[in-house]
């Protein structure tokens, strides 16, 4: 069996025989306004989403996937280039598809029944048909008996089954999922997952394309047909496309399957073999063009001391650290970017390799931590940002908004508020500076100006 391999992008155009493209993305771009002009979200994005195939958008955090999927979708407009539905470009949401969600969505004061149909009542439907469509959606998806219940009598997974009853009734010609297994634990999401692609391979699903945002590697691999990856700097971008041509039902645990997703999770983590020579740095490191990883302390320790007590010569291989613990690739990544931003470990053949420092760092007591953590946290950017404004200002503090200000230059409100919530998070601990949130303040830890500066 020939594995996929990653495809250059755009998606290359569809011969005379290809599938009918329902969906096209062109020369697409989403900002979202901020304090000094447009933030960008999305950059240049060109897809094409055919008839009878599964389209997983893959990537980290804050790569603009769901921004991407709404686009499509026609829920948030584009900044520009085009999204067109079968050949008519968009003006509003999109007719041809229907939406389900990480968060269930359901209304509480409704049963079953009158949840799934939402959407034909919204279309029109006359009471009778639409009891009809219902009942016969509600069937197909394995809920049949609970048409009367209230969601608050439904488990998780019977609640989000009610959210794919009620998308797929309107028989969509493409259904949007974002990460609507994420909330679910793992054994039910496994479980549905499963069902939904007897429907797809059964010819018995009611819509003729999905597109799935998802976080997680084997998902998109064990679904899709065709992979797009998503980066995210300095803005949403397509990375690679890998075409799945894996039989179904897909095999876990075959080695054919073990190379596409290790494949595509170097890419993810930027360590494809034709980018053996990583793109250099930048010049000099900015709070602009170094944002954090939203990566706590505790879990880039318990990270590097996982490597060192179980890794062979203080490295470990990045899929299978991943897999051992449980975790899906947005789990592990920002912890793996924190420490190497820190200079406590480097990647090197998609392992996680502890340096000299990350290798003391792991095996040192809480005083020792403290310093060495401190060490890498002033070659960070914004902390390092934080901690000198601290010093230079007459008493030592500074107010949380010039910090706000001078970011939002660069990020959306939320991305901000991560930024300097992981910089509160890393500063403190390095003993840097403290935060008080009733006055919402930054100020410098005396005992530490001297001997944490950076070296």
């Amino acid at each position: 069996m020939t594995l996929p391999t990653p495809s250059p992008t755009p998606s290359p155009t569809p011969s005379p025989t290809s599938p009918p493209t329902i969906l096209r993305a062109a020369g697409l771009t989403k900002s979202y306004a901020g304090a000094d002009g447009e933030l960008p979200v999305l950059g240049g994005i060109d897809l094409d989403i055919h008839e009878g195939e599964i389209v997983a958008l893959l990537g980290k955090s804050g790569s603009g996937k769901s921004t991407l999927l709404r686009c499509l979708a026609g829920l948030v407009p584009v900044s520009s280039g085009a999204v067109t539905y079968r050949g008519e470009e968009l003006r509003g949401a999109n007719p041809g598809t229907a939406m389900v969600f990480q968060t269930f969505a359901l209304l509480p004061w409704l049963t079953v029944q009158q949840n799934v149909e939402l959407g034909l009542e919204a279309k029109g439907v006359d009471r009778a048909a639409r009891a009809r469509q219902a009942v016969e959606a509600i069937d197909l998806i394995g809920l049949d008996g609970f048409e009367s219940a209230y969601p608050k009598e439904l488990s998780g997974g019977m609640r989000q089954r009610v959210g794919f009853a009620r998308a797929l009734v309107v028989e969509p010609d493409v259904l949007m999922m974002d990460e609507p297994f994420s909330a679910l634990d793992v054994l039910t999401a496994e479980n549905l997952r499963g069902e939904l692609m007897e429907l797809w391979v059964s010819g018995r699903f009611p819509a003729k394309a999905v597109v799935l945002v998802t976080h997680n590697i084997e998902e998109a691999v064990l679904m899709a047909d065709r992979v797009v990856v998503l980066g995210s700097r300095p803005y949403g971008t397509i990375k690679e496309t890998f075409e799945v041509a894996l039989e179904r039902p897909r095999d876990r645990t075959a080695p054919e399957f073990e190379r596409v997703v290790d494949a595509v999770y170097a890419v993810m983590t930027g360590r494809t073999a034709k980018a053996a020579a990583p793109a250099a740095p930048p010049a000099r490191r900015t709070p602009a063009n170094t944002p954090l990883p939203a990566a706590s302390v505790d879990g880039m320790a318990g990270l590097a001391e996982i490597v060192l007590q179980r890794g062979r010569d203080n490295s470990e291989d990045l899929a299978d650290l991943a897999d051992e613990l449980g975790l899906e690739v947005d789990d592990v990544l920002p912890l793996v970017d924190g420490l190497e931003l820190l200079g406590l470990a480097e990647v090197r053949d998609l392992h996680l390799v502890l340096t000299p420092r990350g290798i003391a760092f792991a095996g040192a007591d809480v005083q020792e931590s403290k310093e060495l953590f401190a060490q890498g946290a002033m070659e960070a950017p914004l902390v390092h940002l934080i901690t000198t404004t601290l010093r230079r200002s007459g008493g030592g503090t500074q107010r949380a908004g010039f910090f706000r200000d001078l970011l939002a230059h660069h990020y959306t409100s939320e991305q901000l508020e991560q930024q300097l919530e992981t910089a509160t998070d890393w500063g403190r601990y390095a003993e840097l500076y403290g935060y008080r949130a009733d006055s919402e303040q930054y100020r410098l830890d005396e005992s530490a100006a001297g001997e944490r500066a950076p070296r």
